[in-house]
């Protein structure tokens, strides 16, 4: 690697997100030139909804929620990032206007990058353009699947998978830390917060104890059944 700041951890988180998965060490080199990892605080705003769209973000460490604002008022969260995932790189690449607003859930240590070296080197080197495909190909996939969820589960089941995704295994009992505040996860979820407590009491049927910020779960497979019920 050449002159980054970043840890050899660090690049290995990189290495997770599609963007970067299949790319060359010299491309990846190029790219990172003038990127420069930083610190923010909770609550910090990294871009607006409609702002000109002149870089793209990984995690290194925290959360971030992309969210757009409803003609109510109200939030909608369109995604939720962690280590390793990458978000806003197409709206770099088109040059265009973030369609969604960026905000820190807890502190991060994210890397920025300019969409003006995005471009450069895309236009240098051929595989940046399809790393650039199979990042929004991920993207796409995910905003699919909230939609299957949306349509297709209760806000029951929703919750549980929730739970599950938490999780590194799908047989047996466990305790998982919730990632981020209930709010942010109802958000998410596409329910109320009063739902998502509403959810919370049915899942003790299911052997699912929430305690403040941590759910024990006393059998994976339960979850799993509950999910896959019509």
């Amino acid at each position: 690697m050449l002159t980054t700041s970043l840890t050899p951890d660090e690049i290995g988180t990189l290495r997770l997100a599609p963007i970067f998965r299949s790319l060359a060490e010299e491309t990846l080199d190029e790219l990172l030139l003038s990127a420069r990892p930083r610190q923010y605080a909770r609550g910090k705003t990294l871009f607006v909804q409609n702002e000109p769209a002149d870089c793209f973000y990984v995690v290194l460490e925290g959360w971030v929620k992309i969210f757009r604002i409803n003609p109510n008022g109200e939030e909608a969260v369109i995604g939720v990032f962690t280590r390793g995932q990458s978000f806003a790189e197409a709206a770099a690449f088109t040059g265009g206007e973030f369609p969604a607003t960026g905000e820190t859930v807890t502190d991060c240590r994210l890397l920025r990058l300019e969409s003006a070296r995005l471009i450069a080197t895309i236009k240098k080197n051929p595989e940046m353009g399809l790393a650039m495909l199979a990042s929004t190909s991920q993207h796409l996939h995910m905003l699919i699947q909230q939609i299957e969820q949306l349509k297709a589960q209760t806000g029951v089941q929703r919750v549980a998978e929730f739970l599950l995704d938490q999780t590194s295994s799908r047989v047996g009992s466990c305790m998982v830390q919730l990632p981020y505040d209930k709010a942010l996860i109802a958000g998410r979820l596409g329910i109320k917060p009063e739902s998502l407590s509403r959810a919370f009491k049915r899942l003790r049927e299911h052997g699912v104890d929430i305690q403040q910020n941590h759910a024990v779960i006393d059998e994976l497979r339960a979850l799993q059944k509950l999910i896959d019920k019509d």
